[in-house]
C-alpha cells in the first residue's frame, strides 16, 4: 500500500474557473499525499476540469448527494482521509510547491499538532497584490482569541486531533472555532512566516464582505461559550488588529 503522510481536503463548489490551479499546486508538493476533492453539488462544469486529473492515483473525487456546506464537507473529507496529517485548501487558493514539505518537517521535528503559514494576497485574476499577511511563529489559545491567525488554506493538523473537533456553524467562522478548540486543549500552534499560501480574493469568498465576516467572528466567540460582553471586548480587539493589519 502506498504511504500517505498528508491528506489534502478540497471542497469544490462552483469553482471551475479556479480549481485547476489549486489542484496543480497540490500535485506539485514534494511529499507523499492524497488529494480528496469533494464536489458539494456544484452547478457549474467543475466535473470537466477535475476529470483531467483523475489519472493521477493521488486524486480522489467524491460527490455529495446533497449540498452540505463547506464545514460538513471538510468533515467528510477528514473522516475519509488516510494520512497522518490533514491539510485544507480552498478551491480558489493555491500553494508554493514546498509548502507541505516545510510544514511536515516542522511538525515531525517538534511534535506540534497544528501549524500554519503566512499568505500572499492575490487578485481574483490570480495576480499578486503585493500584500503579504505575516504571522508570528507561535500562537496559543489566548493570542488566537484576539483574531484568527490561522488561515484555513494554510493549516496542517494531525488527523487524530482534528477528528475530535468537527467543523460546525456555517453562520460563523467554522474553521476559527475548530482552531480555538484545538488550542484550548493543546499548548500551541507553530507558524511559518513565509507566504506559502497564495490567497485569492475571489468574488465568491465570504471574507470579501467585511461586515458579514465581522458578524461571523463575533458569533464564533459566542459559540465558544463567551458571554456578550466578553465576546464584544474580544471583537473590538479583533477589529483593531484587523485595522492595523490592513491599513498601518
Amino acid at each position: 500500500m502506498r504511504q500517505i503522510d498528508i491528506s489534502v481536503i478540497m471542497p469544490a463548489y462552483n469553482c471551475e474557473k479556479y480549481i485547476a490551479r489549486s489542484i496543480e499546486s497540490v500535485l506539485e508538493q514534494k511529499v507523499n499525499l492524497e488529494l480528496i476533492i469533494i464536489n458539494d453539488c456544484s452547478k457549474d462544469n467543475v466535473d470537466s476540469v477535475v476529470e483531467k486529473y483523475l489519472d493521477d492515483k493521488r486524486v480522489k473525487y467524491i460527490h455529495n448527494e446533497v449540498n452540505l456546506g463547506v464545514a460538513k464537507t471538510r468533515n467528510k473529507g477528514v473522516h475519509l482521509a488516510q494520512g497522518k496529517y490533514i491539510a485544507f485548501l480552498d478551491s480558489d487558493d493555491w500553494w508554493s510547491n514546498d509548502k507541505l514539505e516545510k510544514q511536515l518537517s516542522l511538525m515531525e521535528e517538534t511534535g506540534v499538532v497544528i501549524s500554519a503559514t503566512a499568505r500572499e494576497i492575490m487578485t481574483a485574476e490570480g495576480d499578486s497584490t503585493g500584500r503579504i499577511i505575516e504571522v508570528p511563529t507561535v500562537v496559543d489559545y489566548k493570542k488566537l482569541l484576539y483574531g484568527n491567525l490561522l488561515n484555513c488554506s494554510s493549516v496542517m493538523v494531525k488527523k487524530d486531533v482534528i477528528k475530535k473537533y468537527d467543523m460546525r456553524y456555517d453562520d460563523a467562522h467554522e474553521d476559527y472555532i475548530t482552531w480555538l478548540s484545538i488550542l484550548k486543549e493543546y499548548e500551541k500552534a507553530l507558524l511559518i512566516n513565509e507566504p506559502l499560501l497564495k490567497y485569492r480574493l475571489s468574488e465568491e469568498g465570504k471574507s470579501r464582505n467585511k461586515i458579514k465576516s465581522a458578524k461571523m467572528h463575533y458569533m464564533s466567540l459566542r459559540y465558544m461559550g463567551y458571554g456578550r460582553i466578553v465576546s464584544l471586548l474580544y471583537f473590538i480587539a479583533y477589529g483593531f488588529n484587523g485595522f492595523k493589519k490592513h491599513f498601518l
